[in-house]
């Protein structure tokens, strides 16, 4: 047998004395391997989740921004730096995230927001909160119905706000629409709320986010203007799914004199935490965790615990989102600072699964390879002991010849075998039966 020297300290060696293996199979497994493993450290680093994370907010001021700076506080005490991109409102942040030349990750938009944007690669986390519509107007009597606004001086919130989406979708629902006698004014809620004490116009749509405490009592102790009371809410929230029916309780606003004079219904959609689809598992879970504890208290339209919650609307609950309600945090978030969790379950996910098809694998091609070289060389053994049976029935001087020029072609191919020096033992043998069988045709 024609063997090169062999290099014990090459990992490659170590296989070939083990497991029997050639020295190309063995050097094709230590490849192998090692392409496995490097794939698999280099992914486990790729995929750690980024330490900054970008957030489209709202307006200066806005209740929007305020929740995205207690975000930020408590993503920091994880490590995690939280960028907040100001923005007009809900519009222009759903926009900004299904742009993909826009870097941002996530952001507050309220329900009923998607029109004419693509949100196929996007993903809601859930609902924060229920954020009022408070619709004032200026009045003697009471009205109860938005159709009675027409021809009037009416503020639906500025451009691409969700306060004039929602505003503009109640207006047209009662027959009243941009171009129309009734003049629609694109102010925000400081403006109109100035307008309406000085009574340049007659109403004004405000969101619960964007109306100051300060705004909405001054509004409520002024004389001749009213808080719309929404009379036919349930009808509203069955026609306009996402919008939910909200009570303001007498007196919540003021105890001392009693405001608003009377319980109040109001109409409102949820507050979702949108984010692109490939926001990172882990980031998705710290998100969540602050959402939980900004907005798990009660509130005057939420109670303990309500939220956050699993209630999506026109975007789909990301799994990570699903998996978080049902169960929390996972294991190694709960007992390790975030980054270090981070890699821990980086590690397990990549690595256990290795071990486990790896291992068993590699068990599986060499035994293969140890099942090969066994049949080839009982094949040689199957051809002796056809030889051996001709001999032990007679055979004429010719037939004689032939079996020697057979056994002959069969020693030649033998010799030519490379097998791993575990197999050395049956191929000696091998090669000493090949001598056996010619002695006994020679007797």
């Amino acid at each position: 047998m024609n063997r090169k020297p062999i290099d014990a300290s090459k990992p490659q060696t170590m296989l070939m004395e083990v497991f029997g293996m050639n020295r190309p199979f063995a050097l094709s497994i230590v490849l192998f391997s090692a392409a496995a493993i490097t794939l698999a450290i280099f992914w486990c680093f790729h995929s750690a989740p980024p330490n900054v994370v970008t957030i489209t907010s709202g307006p200066q001021g806005s209740i929007f921004e305020i929740n995205a700076e207690k975000y930020a506080k408590i993503l920091k005490r994880n490590g995690v730096n939280l960028r907040i991109l100001p923005s007009e409102g809900s519009l222009e942040n759903l926009k900004r995230l299904s742009d993909p030349s826009v870097r941002v990750d996530v952001g507050f938009v309220q329900g009923g927001e998607i029109r004419g944007v693509a949100t196929d690669n996007l993903i809601s986390l859930g609902s924060l909160y229920n954020e009022p519509l408070l619709v004032f107007y200026r009045g003697v009597k009471p009205l109860d119905l938005l159709s009675q606004f027409e021809g009037k001086r009416v503020a639906v919130g500025p451009v691409g706000s969700g306060t004039q989406n929602l505003a503009l979708t109640l207006l047209a629902a009662n027959g009243i629409k941009p171009g129309d006698a009734t003049r629609l004014l694109e102010l925000d809620s400081d403006d109109a709320a100035k307008a309406m004490l000085d009574g340049k116009i007659d109403a004004a749509f405000m969101m619960g986010d964007s109306a100051s405490s300060n705004v909405l009592r001054e509004l409520l102790h002024a004389s001749n203007i009213h808080l719309f009371n929404f009379t036919q809410a349930d009808a509203y929230t069955r026609h306009i799914t996402y919008l939910n029916k909200l009570a303001l309780p007498k007196g919540s606003i003021d105890f001392g004199k009693g405001l608003p004079p009377e319980d109040v219904s109001l109409l409102g959609p949820t507050v979702e935490l949108i984010g692109r689809a490939n926001l990172h598992p882990a980031l998705s879970d710290i998100l969540l965790e602050a959402a939980h504890e900004v907005h798990s208290g009660p509130g005057a339209f939420r109670r303990q615990g309500e939220f956050p919650s699993p209630q999506a609307h026109d975007i789909r609950l990301s799994n990570d989102a699903i998996r978080y309600y049902k169960s929390g945090k996972s294991f190694f978030y709960r007992y390790l600072p975030f980054f270090m969790a981070s890699l821990v379950d980086r590690i397990v996910v990549v690595f256990v699964p290795l071990v486990l098809v790896l291992v068993p694998g590699l068990k599986f091609v060499i035994s293969a390879y140890r099942w090969r070289i066994n049949m080839i060389i009982n094949k040689w053994y199957r051809a002796l002991l056809i030889i051996e049976e001709d001999v032990l029935t007679g055979m004429t001087s010719e037939h004689r010849e032939q079996l020697i020029t057979r056994l002959d072609d069969i020693e030649k191919l033998v010799n030519k075998m490379k097998v791993p020096a575990s197999f050395a033992g049956q191929f000696y043998e091998l090669r000493g039966h090949i001598g056996f069988v010619r002695n006994q045709m020679m007797k």
